[in-house]
């Protein structure tokens, strides 16, 4: 059944005819290019689906500033402490344009955050992994965030007009994120043995949650297809994958770096990448709240909201200010 999210016990509730010819009309505005803002009608699916990749993509970036914030005090340099500090400011402030974006679907902030610190929500599977090594922050600066920008640059063009203005925006910071990222890497990668070793063991840790990063094969997905035709995806999971692996393979590879899959190589004769099968019941676990350092990572969230509670008592009054139920 589609209808909109949003029903005024005074509205009438539509008829199968009018709901179909509301969602003709919905159908042939996205097939022409056109942007569906806040207060346009929507199926219940679209909106529904927004919401949780949103919510779940404004979780992942602020998150994934943590395991980054940590090497700020320890980063060699002064040079590198202020630019990783840049980044992380960055990551939290993309989570903020991500939360408002989907806001404007009906759900509060309030709501998306209390979801994420009690574990109802997901996040990003690769943020469940510690970064033990400066090498580890190298390695996440660069080949995290450039499968960011392929999963963002793509839904940058999608349907939903709020989400894709936010993209455009953190898609150039995420460009000088990467420049950022790989600058380290390429120091590590020609610098002395100890460094080059450094940076080979932290891709050869990495590249299983990178390949787990775009999500299990397409046809697993039960929804695709029709967020696909709807524009809240732009691209498949797979198609992400094998993009991913065109643009950043040869630049591994350059640096005389080794990816821990002895399978991975392009086919000639399709184009396309072949790899090993990534683990996808280590995906489901990590994903689903069971990753080695999630439990860390929502007591750091949770801790934040709570030494943060005075601050919006303050700002908008005893009365006004949330209090967040922890489960």
């Amino acid at each position: 059944m589609y209808g909109n999210a949003y029903i005024d016990p005074n509205d009438k509730i539509d008829s199968q005819e009018e709901s179909q010819e509301k969602l003709d009309a919905f159908e042939a505005r996205i097939a022409a290019g056109d942007k569906i803002e806040p207060n346009d009608w929507m199926p219940d699916l679209y909106r529904k689906q927004l919401i949780r990749m949103i919510e779940q993509h404004a979780h992942s970036e602020i998150i994934g500033a943590l395991p980054e914030g940590t090497w700020i005090t320890r980063a060699p340099g002064f040079r590198r402490k202020l630019a990783l500090m840049a980044k992380v400011q960055d990551e939290v402030g993309h989570a903020q344009l991500l939360y408002s974006a989907a806001e404007t679907l009906g759900k509060s902030r309030e709501a998306m955050i209390n979801d994420l610190i009690t574990g109802k929500s997901k996040y990003s599977n690769v943020f469940n992994y510690p970064a033990l090594t400066w090498a580890d922050s190298a390695i996440i600066a660069w080949l995290i965030d450039a499968g960011a920008i392929v999963n963002q640059l793509a839904n940058s063009k999608g349907s939903y007009g709020p989400y894709c203005r936010a993209l455009e925006r953190i898609c150039y910071e995420e460009s000088f994120h990467l420049k950022y990222g790989h600058d380290n890497v390429v120091h590590l990668a020609t610098g002395t043995a100890k460094q080059r070793q450094m940076v080979q063991e932290a891709l050869t840790r990495w590249w299983p949650p990178i390949m787990h990063f775009f999500g299990p094969s397409d046809k697993e997905s039960v929804h695709t297809e029709t967020l696909m035709k709807w524009k809240v995806k732009m691209m498949s999971n797979d198609a992400m994958r094998q993009q991913y692996l065109d643009m950043y393979v040869p630049k591994i590879w350059d640096l005389g770096l080794v990816l821990p899959d002895p399978n991975l190589k392009k086919n000639q004769e399709s184009g396309l990448w072949e790899y090993t099968e990534p683990d996808w019941e280590e995906f489901k676990r990590v994903i689903n709240g069971d990753g080695p350092c999630n439990a860390e990572r929502l007591a750091v969230r949770r801790m934040a909201e709570e030494k943060g509670r005075w601050v919006r008592r303050a700002i908008l009054g005893e009365e006004a200010a949330y209090v967040i139920p922890f489960a």
